[in-house]
């Protein structure tokens, strides 16, 4: 019995061993499921399908399975929104376009969008949506009259109301989000990061009730740097990348890492590459250790918490998605591809 359980011992070292040992990637490969002459900035995994929302009104969903693609144009009038930002919870899909008017649609009855929230001024331009539960969600917008634009549901999405800038933190001169991939905004918990053009984070413990305002060292003299794109491991470990769109081969001051919730926060890989990114993503099932961050200029991956990186593929995406710790989806101009890495 002493061999037995010594036997066993070794046998779970050896297996706890093996999956410490995950093997780094080294390649991508990339095969496209869904072509259109459409910009997809926007898209979510909901059970067996990639949703996406896209610029002329397109919306729809392509299963993973069977490869068959649904898509629909949701109009307002004579206006054919660009829809940027798009969420899920358990029973609904949500899609909000940018510019004037904001409309935000939530899945209705026989197969129709039922428009929810609409919000007319000249300033409004939404970036980025998500959900805390099946009952409370957030998007968040450029600034109006001194604060961001950020909205909320308490409701599972049926109505949304506007919080008021006596609530939230004064913004910077100009400070705004950028709609490039539905990520600016983090929710873990109760808890949410939003990111925005002047390298700021605003940070909600209660979900969206109460803010805070931390700065961080990404670039953000212009107004086309700043954070475009960030990612939360846990409560505590997180990303932030962007740069400079207009200036993409820059790889100064354009990624950083926080490890006590995004108060404090260090760059990594400085003048270094990857340069100008869109989207970030830490890699399940990885400890927070291994981050995929990609953009027009490519898929770069690091598997030592960001301080270096390789240049996985040259291809062009605006944003990805994992399914698992292998599969991910991505998309970006004309396409949405399924990314298998290796």
């Amino acid at each position: 019995m002493r061999n037995l359980g010594f036997l066993l011992f070794v046998i779970s070292f050896l297996s706890c061993s093996d999956k410490e040992k995950k093997t780094p990637f080294s390649s991508v490969a990339i095969e496209s499921i869904f072509e259109d002459s459409l910009s997809i900035r926007a898209i979510e995994l909901m059970g067996k399908s990639v949703a996406f929302a896209a610029n002329k009104g397109t919306f729809g969903t392509v299963d993973i399975t069977s490869g068959k693609v649904r898509s629909n144009i949701e109009k307002y009038h004579t206006v054919v929104p660009e829809f940027r930002s798009i969420a899920a919870n358990a029973t609904d899909f949500f899609m909000l376009s940018v510019a004037n008017p904001a409309l935000l649609y939530k899945t209705g009855e026989d197969d129709k969008m039922d428009l929810v929230y609409m919000e007319e001024d000249e300033r409004v331009f939404y970036d980025a949506m998500a959900f805390w539960n099946n009952r409370e969600g957030i998007a968040v917008g450029d600034s109006m009259n001194g604060c961001l634009s950020i909205i909320v549901t308490r409701d599972g999405g049926h109505h949304w109301s506007k919080l008021s800038c006596t609530d939230l933190p004064s913004v910077k001169e100009g400070e705004g989000a950028f709609a490039a991939s539905n990520t600016n905004i983090k929710i873990v918990g109760d808890k949410a990061w939003v990111a925005t053009t002047s390298g700021r984070i605003y940070f909600s413990a209660d979900k969206g009730k109460t803010w805070v305002v931390f700065q961080t060292p990404i670039i953000n003299a212009e107004p086309t740097q700043g954070i475009y794109s960030i990612d939360f491991w846990d409560e505590n470990l997180g990303i932030a990348i962007g740069g400079d769109y207009t200036k993409p081969d820059k790889n100064t001051s354009n990624k950083a890492i926080t490890k006590d919730g995004g108060k404090t926060w260090q760059l990594i890989a400085d003048g270094q590459n990857p340069e100008y990114k869109s989207c970030v993503q830490f890699v399940p099932n990885s400890q927070g250790k291994e981050i995929v961050a990609l953009g027009f200029t490519g898929i770069s991956y690091s598997n030592d918490m960001g301080n270096t990186w390789k240049q996985l593929s040259d291809e062009p995406f605006y944003t990805i998605r994992f399914l698992n710790d292998s599969i991910a989806y991505a998309a970006g101009s004309n396409r949405i591809s399924k990314l298998t890495f290796k």
